[in-house]
């Protein structure tokens, strides 16, 4: 009588041990699931927001160059130029900015305003 009970006993705690493993199996497989759509998630995000990194460091980076340009110009015979290009450059330098901060907001995930309104 007291093999038997042994027996049912050593039973019921394999059923319940099967059971808690295959329930943490489950949660595991659903977990690394919802962790790999968030990594394609943020793949998705890097390629879209890609060009917009590009043109973004181009733009600035002939803004400022124009800048620095201009500003080596001011005192000379070329003054005037070197006023204008000291302002066309510093807007092409914003304008290359304001892309980059708009890459990394896209990147972020962050909703554009811009489409809400629409």
């Amino acid at each position: 009588m007291k093999k038997l009970f042994i027996i049912v006993l050593l039973s019921f705690i394999a059923v319940f041990a099967e059971a808690q493993v295959a329930t943490s199996l489950d949660s595991l497989k659903k977990e690394i699931l919802a962790l790999d759509e968030y990594v394609q998630n943020i793949d998705l995000r890097m390629e879209s927001s890609k060009s917009r990194f590009q043109a973004g460091i181009i733009v600035s980076t002939i803004g400022y160059s124009t800048v620095i340009t201009g500003g080596l110009m001011l005192g000379r015979e070329n003054d005037q130029l070197g006023q204008a290009l000291l302002v066309t450059g510093g807007i092409t330098g914003i304008v290359g900015t304001y892309l980059l901060t708009d890459a990394f907001r896209l990147l972020a995930g962050k909703k554009d305003k811009r489409k809400k309104k629409r």
